[in-house]
């Protein structure tokens, strides 16, 4: 038996003008809903990531304490939970999934606050990587329904070199002649093994290479670490999911939409939320700047960098617990403000 449950969102028009008919939003709640719904915690997934992912985060004397907070993870579309192309009927379904924007997934994520629970605040809405730039979205979009956000290792908008990064993650995955447009028969093995040893480039840093950390998590060897925990992680997912989430990062941005019309300063100066933005100090491609730019256009934002050799792992530190311990920190302070 599934451990989560299914926000039935019906027929979502998005960005794109495409229909979704029948969409599903998967989520899992933590805790109990105070009797003033005012304890709510919202805790996007990330790339690749469900929500037992995440679970690690979540538990009593943490900051996202289920004692004292209702915790709720919200799978986002193309992650294989909620709808994706890999659990999508036809017409519409593998290669034929219609893109979904983080402003598509943040407004059904706002509809299953409001009509499933009756939530008019969030206290705060946590998230690492893709779940940072879903904080982003909620704060820009709801600004009056967000109280705080923690964006970790994470931007409002995906900046060019990042864009540029996914590019190449893609090539190595579509570039397996198993791939055939997404129309595979078998899964594009080579293309995940590919995939995962462009990815371990950028997804840790030089130092933590050189320090040989990936000791630490048990691996005995460098191509043991590339083996067992990128391509390893990887092949757990569809291929199509992956590439529906990876558009998704791609074309993130907090201004795209009506609201804002491309004016990322004007949406950037409407975030009203008390904010502590947590880049890592050795993220590869979401860097400090992008987020330094960021924060000096927000009117209540502190950024807060994870001094850390992990590099955009700092942002999500299950196996780490330094990272971990300052984020906590961090997100105790701005939930007790």
């Amino acid at each position: 038996m599934p451990d989560y449950q299914i926000f039935e969102a019906g027929d979502v028009v998005l960005q794109s003008g495409l229909t979704y008919r029948g969409a599903r939003l998967a989520y899992r709640t933590y805790g109990t809903l105070d009797a003033n719904k005012s304890n709510v915690i919202v805790y996007p997934t990330s790339y690749g990531a469900q929500h037992y992912d995440l679970e690690w985060a979540i538990g009593e004397g943490r900051a996202l304490d289920p004692t004292r907070y209702f915790v709720l993870i919200p799978n986002m579309f193309g992650n294989g939970l909620s709808s994706s192309p890999s659990n999508t009927p036809a017409p519409v379904d593998r290669a034929r999934y219609p893109h979904f924007t983080m402003t598509d997934n943040v407004q059904v994520q706002q509809r299953l606050v409001q009509e499933v629970f009756g939530v008019e605040r969030v206290r705060l809405v946590y998230g690492f990587s893709m779940g940072a730039q879903q904080a982003f979205h909620w704060a820009a979009l709801f600004p009056d329904r967000v109280e705080r956000i923690a964006p970790i290792c994470g931007s409002a908008k995906t900046s060019p070199h990042n864009f540029v990064f996914l590019e190449g993650v893609k090539a190595a995955l579509t570039a397996d002649p198993a791939w055939q447009d997404g129309w595979f028969a078998t899964p594009p093995t080579r293309g995940f093994q590919a995939m995962g040893r462009v990815y371990a480039g950028w997804g840790l840093s030089q130092a933590f290479y050189r320090e040989e950390e990936w000791r630490k998590l048990g691996y005995s060897s460098l191509e043991d670490f590339l083996v067992g925990n990128w391509e390893g992680g990887f092949r757990r997912r569809d291929a199509n999911d992956l590439l529906a989430m990876l558009w998704t990062w791609q074309h993130a941005d907090i201004s795209a939409n009506e609201i804002y019309r491309g004016d990322l300063g004007k949406a950037l100066g409407a975030i009203t939320a008390d904010a502590i933005v947590m880049p890592s100090e050795t993220d590869l491609y979401f860097t400090v700047e992008d987020n330094r730019r960021e924060v000096a256009l927000m009117p209540k934002a502190e950024l807060r960098p994870i001094p850390s050799s992990w590099g955009h792992r700092a942002g999500n530190p299950a196996q780490n617990a330094e990272d971990a311990k300052f984020i906590d920190i961090a997100v105790r302070e701005l939930l007790a403000r």
